[in-house]
Parts: C-alpha cells; sequence; structure tokens
C-alpha cells in the first residue's frame, strides 16, 4: 500500500483544535488510504457534540474507518508505509522513520529531544503553532499563506447569521452588471438599489475621499472597492488593519454606478462568560527579561525569585501559585539592533543563556513554566516562531517544569484557555491606526481580537514567514491574552477575554528614551485563575 500523507499537516489541524492524538492512533493514520483531514474532521466533531476525551484514540479511528475493533494492520502494511517528516524546533532536523510501528513510534515521542512528547502528553498544550511549522517558498508560500488565512477567517465567519449569505466577488459584479443593463436598457424604470448583498474578503485598501472612505477587498475570485459614506461606517474603516478579513454588508447603486457599504463587520470574538478555575489557583504572566542587558533588572527579578520561594509577602498567595507564563525575549540576544554590543552585560548568547538557565532553575518545581520565544531570542525571528532551539537551550530543555513552546500558543491551565503571543505586531497596529499608543497596549491587542488575527499587516516591521497554514488567526477564543514586547503594563477585558500585557524587566532603554516610551519594569502580573481577578506585584518596591 502506497501512502502520500502528511502526518504534520493532521497534527496540526489535531492541535490547533484543542485536541491530542494518542500514538496508536498515529500509527493507523500514518497506515491509512484517504482523506484524513476530513476523517479526522468528522471525529472531532462527534466528540464535541457527545462531549468525549479531547484525546483521539485508535478507537475513534478504528470506528471512523468502519473498521472491527480488533483489526491490526499486517507487517506487510506496516512495512510499505512511506517514511513521514515531523516537523523539530530546529528547522533543519527532521525525523525519517521507514517502518513506523507503536513501538517506534513511542520511541520517537519519548526521544525527540524537541519536546515532542509534550504535543501528546501535556493535557496544559491547547495549540502550539510549534509543531505546525511547514514553510512555503516565495511568491508560491505567501499565496498558500494568504489563502489560508482567507479560508479559515471565512469558516469563523460562517458562524454568524448572515455568513450563509456571502457571495464570491465575480458574483457581485456579474449581478451589478446586470442591473445596469437592465436599467440601461428600461428608459421610463426608475434607478433603484439592488437589495442588501454580502461579501467577504481581505482589505487591501483604504481611501479617504471628499466624500467618503473607500475600501477595497478581495477574495478569491477579484477585488472589489466599495464606498462608505456614513460617519460611523468610516470610524470603522479607520480602526481596520490593511490584510486583516471583514463582511460587508452592501448595495450596488446603479445610479452612482458604485458599491454602497451598509454594514461592516469584522470578524471580532464573541460576547462570552470566560472559563474559569474550579479551584483557587494562580498563574504569574511576565515577559521581557532581556537577560544580559544592561538594562536587565537583576535585583528585582532575584527579589521575584525568592518571592516565589515564599520569602516574602502574600504567602497565601504564593502558596496556590500554580503556572509562571513567560512570554518572549528572555534574553537580549546579539546583533538584534545596531550598536547593541554597547548595552549589553553579556555579549554572546550562550552566556546570556546560561544566565537565563540558572534564574529559572530557582522556580520552585510544583510550578509549571510556559515560555516562548520573542524577537530577541535565539532561532528564527519570523512570525510564526518555533521554540527556542534545543540546541541553544540544552540546559532550560533538562529542566523538569519547564515546557518550551511556539509563538504564538495556546494553553489550558486549570480549564483557562490563555493564548501566549509576544506581540511584534503590536508596533505595526500601533503605528496605523488612529488613537493608539504605546502607553495602552492593551488598546492594541483589542484590535488583534476584533480582526482576530495576530499579526494582520503583512509587510511592514513584523516578519511573517511564507506558511502553507496561517497559524496566527484566532480560531479559538481565549479567556485571557497574553502578550509582553512593548514593555508597558496594561490590563483590560474585552468581550469576556481579560487581555494582558505584561510589561518588562528592563529599565528604559536608549532607544525607548529616544522614541518617547516610558516601560514599568519589574512587576509580575498575578492572575486568580478562579476569579481571573489580576494583581499587580511591584517588585521595585520590595
Amino acid at each position: 500500500m502506497t501512502v502520500n500523507l502528511n502526518i504534520s499537516k493532521v497534527i496540526s489541524f489535531i492541535t490547533s483544535r484543542g485536541f491530542q492524538i494518542h500514538p496508536d492512533a498515529l500509527v493507523l493514520i500514518e497506515n491509512t488510504e484517504g482523506e484524513m483531514i476530513q476523517i479526522v474532521e468528522e471525529i472531532l466533531a462527534g466528540k464535541r457534540e457527545r462531549n468525549e476525551s479531547k484525546i483521539i484514540s485508535s478507537e475513534d479511528i478504528k470506528n471512523a474507518l468502519k473498521l472491527s475493533k480488533d483489526t491490526t494492520l499486517t507487517e506487510n502494511d506496516k512495512g510499505n508505509s512511506n517514511s513521514i517528516i515531523l516537523n523539530s524546533t530546529d528547522s533543519d532536523l527532521h525525523y525519517n522513520i521507514e517502518k513506523i510501528t507503536e513501538k517506534t513510534a513511542l520511541e520517537l515521542i519519548t526521544h525527540n529531544p524537541t519536546g515532542f512528547k509534550k504535543n501528546y502528553y501535556n493535557n496544559n498544550i491547547i495549540y502550539d503553532s510549534n509543531y505546525g511549522i511547514n514553510s512555503g517558498e516565495g511568491v508560491d508560500g505567501y499565496i498558500s499563506l494568504f489563502r489560508s488565512r482567507f479560508d479559515k477567517s471565512l469558516k469563523i465567519l460562517s458562524n454568524r447569521p448572515d455568513g450563509k449569505r456571502i457571495k464570491k466577488i465575480v458574483s457581485i459584479k456579474q449581478s451589478f452588471s446586470q442591473s445596469r443593463n437592465n436599467s440601461n436598457s428600461n428608459s421610463h424604470s426608475k434607478e433603484r438599489n439592488e437589495e442588501s448583498l454580502f461579501v467577504a474578503g481581505l482589505v487591501m485598501e483604504k481611501k479617504q475621499k471628499k466624500n467618503s472612505y473607500n475600501i477595497a477587498i478581495d477574495d478569491q475570485t477579484g477585488l472589489l472597492e466599495i464606498a462608505a459614506y456614513n460617519d460611523d461606517l468610516k470610524k470603522q474603516i479607520s480602526l481596520l488593519t490593511l490584510d486583516q478579513m471583514i463582511m460587508i454588508e452592501l448595495e450596488s447603486n446603479v445610479k452612482k454606478k458604485n458599491y454602497v457599504m451598509k454594514n461592516l463587520y469584522s470578524l471580532d470574538v464573541p460576547d462570552r462568560i470566560s472559563n474559569r478555575a474550579h479551584s483557587e489557583v494562580y498563574a504569574v504572566l511576565i515577559s521581557d527579561l532581556h537577560i544580559g542587558s544592561k538594562f536587565f533588572m537583576e535585583n528585582e527579578f532575584q527579589m521575584f525569585l525568592n518571592w516565589l520561594n515564599f520569602a516574602g509577602e502574600h504567602k497565601e498567595i504564593v502558596s496556590k501559585i500554580k503556572y509562571i507564563c513567560i512570554c518572549g525575549d528572555l534574553i537580549d540576544g546579539i546583533g538584534i539592533f545596531p550598536h547593541q554590543d554597547k548595552e549589553l552585560l553579556e555579549k554572546d548568547s550562550f552566556s546570556q543563556m546560561e544566565h537565563a538557565t540558572k534564574l529559572l532553575s530557582r522556580i520552585p518545581k510544583h510550578m509549571k513554566v510556559f515560555l516562548i520565544p520573542g524577537n530577541h531570542d535565539l532561532g528564527r525571528r519570523a512570525l510564526p516562531q518555533p521554540a527556542i532551539p534545543k540546541k541553544y537551550a540544552d540546559k532550560i530543555y533538562s529542566l523538569s517544569n519547564v515546557t518550551m513552546l511556539g509563538n504564538p500558543c495556546m494553553i489550558d491551565m486549570d480549564g483557562v484557555k490563555t493564548l501566549m503571543f509576544h506581540g511584534q505586531s503590536l508596533d505595526d497596529t500601533i503605528a496605523t491606526i488612529p488613537g493608539l499608543s504605546y502607553s495602552k497596549p492593551a488598546e492594541a491587542m483589542k484590535i488583534l481580537l476584533k480582526s482576530r488575527h495576530l499579526s494582520p499587516i503583512y509587510g511592514q516591521r513584523t516578519p511573517i514567514a511564507p506558511e502553507v497554514e496561517d497559524m496566527m488567526v484566532i480560531e479559538e477564543v481565549p479567556d485571557i491574552f497574553h502578550s509582553g514586547h512593548v514593555h508597558v503594563i496594561d490590563v483590560d477585558s474585552y468581550k469576556g477575554t481579560l487581555v494582558v500585557n505584561s510589561g518588562a524587566w528592563q529599565t528604559q532603554t536608549p532607544f525607548q528614551r529616544a522614541m518617547g516610551i516610558t516601560p514599568t519594569p519589574g512587576i509580575a502580573i498575578v492572575i486568580n485563575l478562579s476569579t481571573l481577578k489580576p494583581y499587580q506585584i511591584n517588585f521595585t518596591n520590595f
């Protein structure tokens, strides 16, 4: 039997929807012909409907394939199966397995040095972009990326009542052309507006004109420019980012020979009641340590570590801390910006990582640590970012309570879904949306939630990789949205999601001073997961 199946694509599909897969099921998938994505999608739908476990077992696969429970794979089937490639933390490291069996699958998961085991067995991981990275090349890669963005976004829109009425741009244009012809052929007919139509597309251009605010959107069939004359609609357009997905209710105005916007809808997150932990446990949210920098607040961070080890105030809270989330920029890195060496105490990345390891090792072992990379950390800088490669952080990987994840990722902390994203795209969002500033990063984070995308703007400061799948789409609504990057503490709430930017552990740098950015460093955000109530613990005053 010849199998042509991208296993990593199936795994990414499963984990991105909040499920996990047992190794036995992986063996069955590898040795099965047919469209597994469709089969797996049916399995997930059934499990959601029956409120069953979020782990796909071999029995689930067998039942979906209508196999008897005691059906086993023959040795011929196993021996003839194609090799699989599993994306690792390092883009150049792959596993090629010729004869995959239950035993070898378990060995792969156990010995994979990138932490692949955690993707299966760590119940805290809902989604990790680290395992979905499958970069394309050049123009074709970016075409795949934006097709994926469009398809995922359209699926989100389809949950809206009017989402079922969306028409393709080519169909809208044909309808408008027919209306014009009918109007011209009947000189006695009154000019009239067509009935409302719904169209969806990615924002390509925004243009302010004398009396209107025009917006051009693109789907896979063409480009359409639509005019908005209403002041409320103009304001809504001003808050849109380029390249985000929107839905528009429009009327084709035969007399003016254009399309007029009636209503505008971003994907947005729905109003909802967020999940809560069933018992009083706490999570600590921090980011942007910048270890190695002259401006790293070593003393304050040591006080924070002492506090975690019950050497300070709030012991009743500390005793209930179960999770630590570190949202990128663990180290300051090397060569990130011009003349950075003048601002470094440790002038090579390995020394910085050694220092970071010593600090992280002081976190009590009963506290689970989730660590994602930022733009200063080692590894790929383009989004999505793989976890910091093991070859640069071997000792951190060896810490039993630390889980290294990609940027972005979503974790489950006692039932509370937390989206971790370092926040590189906040620079572009703040620069392009009127009224936003670095002093209120939560407002920029809300824009990302509204667009249901973590880095919608292409071609500006934020590097975006030409991935086959767009893993920056916010498919699942988080209970907590945690970012860093801008070094300013800001906490807010949006439609049931707690929005947290966790500041930094680095004092003001010369660049920040020149940009007029005043950081709020040395503060840890502590969240009671049973109430989602946040607290700020300021270690500059300890």
